[in-house]
Parts: structure tokens; sequence; C-alpha cells
């Protein structure tokens, strides 16, 4: 190689380092821009008066008045913040009232008697009122204007790589607690001093045009916590509002960072989800965007295979079942939700074991269960208190088939019977055939007479479904004279 070739590969090199520093930099100035645009989004508040809002004392709750009152006469600024003042707006009965205070979550405690302090990510007052929690939060801060940034800041404040905020205990002014807010229409703050609220996002203007926007760069807020996209979503459903372009452009890009959050806040977020008369505008939300298999992936995977029907009409029977009884009022559990949810991946593993293994149908259900259970608990945690009623709803599937002897007489009367019973029904409108058929059966042997039922049972087609224990051989009774001989 000359020395002419050799000092034109060393030019390129050259020219390929100086555009790789240059995009190095310009990485590193949008990602300061968007930290920077997500801090510096709020100005100075606009303030509604009493005679501009619909904020009154009368709908909120006698116990956040008091916590209000008591840090206010303790000389500190306290507001009744967020949801609770929002909902009033739009005319909802709220279901919390938030308060955010300038006092530290031990100067609140000091105030109270009836105070705990929860949260290790979150530092947060708990005023218990009987049933009644008041949730206390101090004013937030900026990461960047923490006094003694290198000190304080690993003690409280952590960020992981991916941006998500795992410590989060820097406490400023309210300005900056407006602008740590998630969404516009969560930035409002209502003083029972002056009786007045303070919009800091323009968030009256979005609530009147129904759009849930979030304060700040949307990457940036989503990074900081995942949870947001679900927020978003479940706003939107619950106030009937649209999503703007600007906050649900990076939602699909940014979904797998719910890897990232704990099982046991995902299911949460599946309680907020799906247990609040919203279930099947939510799921179809969720899965528009790309979310839904972060709660439920073998549901997810097994819906995506067209081979698979019943599947979809299925779970969505299950979910408007479910907001038919919260809207009415109507006793609900998760368990009997989420045993729709997961019904059909148990019956694909069953069916797998039992023709790749020669376990026993009894064998093979618990087989199944576990593995299933087992990677849907990596998604979210489940309680144990669900996962035993579900475990029943399945079981009782199989036990409400076999109707002979006293079978019948023994599902009738298990303690989940009526679960398993719903549970039969919404599978009999989905199925049909020989599913439907046993639904109507059960359907008319709880409003039979006794005598009506022996028949029904008497003429019901025997099922040789499921594992059947081997009888025991009965022992010979001893002979009592012979036993009373040898004794003599």
């Amino acid at each position: 190689m000359t020395y002419t070739q050799l000092e034109k590969n060393f030019q390129k090199l050259g020219l390929v380092i100086i555009k790789r520093v240059i995009n190095l930099c310009k990485k590193v100035l949008s990602k300061a821009t968007r930290k920077k645009a997500a801090v510096k989004t709020v100005s100075g508040p606009t303030v509604l008066t009493r005679d501009q809002h619909s904020v009154s004392r009368k709908y909120i709750s006698s116990s956040a008045l008091k916590v209000l009152y008591r840090l206010n006469s303790g000389g500190y600024q306290a507001y009744l913040v967020g949801g609770g003042v929002r909902d009033i707006i739009l005319g909802l009965e709220p279901k919390d009232f938030d308060i955010a205070t300038n006092a530290t979550p031990e100067q609140i405690k000091a105030l109270f008697r009836n105070c705990r302090l929860i949260g290790r990510r979150f530092r947060l007052a708990h005023i218990v009122f009987g049933r009644e929690i008041i949730e206390v939060a101090t004013f937030r801060g900026h990461h960047e204007s923490a006094p003694d940034k290198d000190k304080q800041c690993k003690k409280t404040s952590k960020q992981s790589e991916h941006g998500m905020l795992l410590r989060d205990n820097i406490y400023g002014s309210i300005e900056e607690d407006a602008e740590r807010r998630d969404f516009t229409i969560n930035a409002l703050y209502y003083s029972a001093i002056d009786f007045k609220v303070y919009d800091f996002a323009n968030g009256i203007q979005d609530i009147n045009e129904g759009k849930i926007r979030l304060i700040g760069d949307p990457e940036t807020r989503y990074r900081e916590d995942p949870v947001r996209m679900l927020r978003a979503i479940r706003f939107a459903t619950k106030l009937d509002m649209e999503i703007s372009k600007e906050t649900e452009a990076p939602i699909r890009e940014l979904s797998s960072l719910l890897e990232n959050i704990p099982a046991a806040r995902m299911f949460e977020e599946f309680l907020k989800m799906f247990m609040s008369g919203k279930a099947v505008a939510n799921f179809l939300l969720l899965r528009d965007y790309k979310l839904f298999q972060y709660f439920f992936p073998a549901l997810e995977q097994l819906a995506n295979q067209e081979s698979h029907q019943y599947v979809d009409d299925f779970v969505m029977r299950a979910m408007k079942n479910t907001d038919a009884r919260i809207n009415n009022d109507q006793r609900v559990t998760p368990a009997f939700l989420i045993a729709a949810l997961l019904w059909y991946p148990l019956q694909i593993q069953i069916s797998r074991l039992k023709s790749e293994t020669q376990l026993a149908p009894q064998d093979a259900f618990f087989a199944a269960l576990s593995e299933i259970m087992s990677e849907q608990q990596r998604s979210i945690a489940i309680p144990k208190r669900f996962q035993a009623m579900m475990k029943d709803i399945w079981i009782l599937q199989e036990k409400l088939e076999r109707r002979d002897g006293k079978r019948a007489f023994a599902a009738f009367e298990h303690q989940k019977f009526r679960a398993g019973y719903d549970f039969l029904l919404i599978r009999g409108e989905i199925e049909g055939g020989k599913v439907q058929e046993l639904a109507t059966w059960w359907t008319d042997f709880q409003t039979a007479t006794a005598e009506t039922q022996v028949q029904m049972i008497k003429s019901a087609p025997s099922s040789n479904t499921g594992p059947r224990r081997t009888p025991r051989k009965r022992r010979k009774p001893k002979d009592k004279t012979s036993s009373t001989t040898n004794e003599t």
C-alpha cells in the first residue's frame, strides 16, 4: 500500500470519527432539550375566583377539609389537587381526594396522630379516617434544581438506565409541583382559604376541549414513569376524552418500557383499568396501542392466532358482563375476569400436556395451571386469594359436566357454585352446542323442585370426562364373637 493510499484511508477514518462525534453531540443536546422542555412548560397560573368555577366545599370530603384546615392553621400551604378538582369541575363524584402541601412528610406526621408515612419511590403521608384515607404529598421539585445535587440526589432521587424514576423525593414550590404533574387536567389546585382554583397548565381549556395532554415532552415523561401510558388511556375512557396527537405519538414505540414495571404495580393498574366499569373500552385501546400484551402475554399470543376461535368473543363477553355488574352496583371480583382471560390459554396448555405426556386428566390440569400461573405472575402479581377462586371456577367447569349420582348436588352446594355457573353461562353463549345445553340444564335445575331435580339427574347423560378415583376395597368387619372369645 502506497503512502498516498494510507493518507487517504486515514482521512476517511478521521471523517468517520468526526461524524460519530457530531451524532453523539446531537443526541446529548436533544436529550437536554427534551428535559428542558419537560421542565419549563408551566408559567404563572390562571386563577379562577369562586364565581368562575364549580368547585365547592359541599362536594369535598369532610375528612379532606379537616386535613386542609389543619395544614393551613399550622402555617403551611395546602391545596386539593388533581382528580378531585378535575372531577368536580366535570360534574363527576370524585373517588378520592388528594392534597398537596409545602409541609414535608415528617412535618405532616407531627400534625396528625392518625398519619402513616408510606412509599420509598414517592414518600407520601396517609391520613386515616376510619375506612377513608386522605393522601397528602409534599410539593415535588426538579432534580436539576436540587441543592447540593451530587450528594442529595443519591439519597432522594434515582433514575434507571431507561430514564424511569426509581426514587423521587426532591421537594420544591407549587409551581415546580405543577410542572412535575403528568397531565394538564391534573395540574389544578383548589385552596380552602380563598376558594380559588389555580390552573398552571391550561387544564381548564383541555377539560373544555376534551383533551388528554401530557405536561412537557411526552417521551421524557413516559420514560420517567411508563405507567403514564396506561393512565392516558384510562383517563380518556373514564372522562370520555381524546388523547392529544403529541401525547399518543410515542406510546407504541415506548410500549416495551412497561416490562420494567413491577408486577405488583401492574396488578394495581389492572384493577383500575378493568374493574371500574370501562373494561371493554380500555381493552380495545390497550390492544390498539400494543399495551395489552404486558398484562396478559399468553392471551395476546393466542388471540393473534386465527386458528383459535372463541377467544376474542369470550374475552369481550366476560368484560361486558363485568362492566354491566359494576355499573349496576353489583358485586364483582377480579378473580372471575382473570379466570376468563386465562381460560383458553389454560385449555391449550392442558391439551398440549395430554398429547405430549401420559398424564392423567387431573394431573394435566394441575401441571398446566402451574405453568400458566407461573408465567402470568411475571406480568401481574395476582394475590393468592384470587388465584384460589380462579382455580375453583375452572375446576367447577368439569364438575358441572358430571351430574350422575350425587355429583350434581355436590356441585350445586359448592361454595363457588354461582361464580362457576356464571362462567359456564358465558361459555355457553360463545361456544354453543353441548356447553349451551349444559348451561341451560343448570339454569333449570336451580329453580326445579326436589323431585324434578332427581328426575333431571336420572335423565342427564353420564359424563366420563375427568379423572375418576379407583374405589377402595372395603375391609371385612371383624367377627365380634370370635374377637370376644379370643380375649376371653
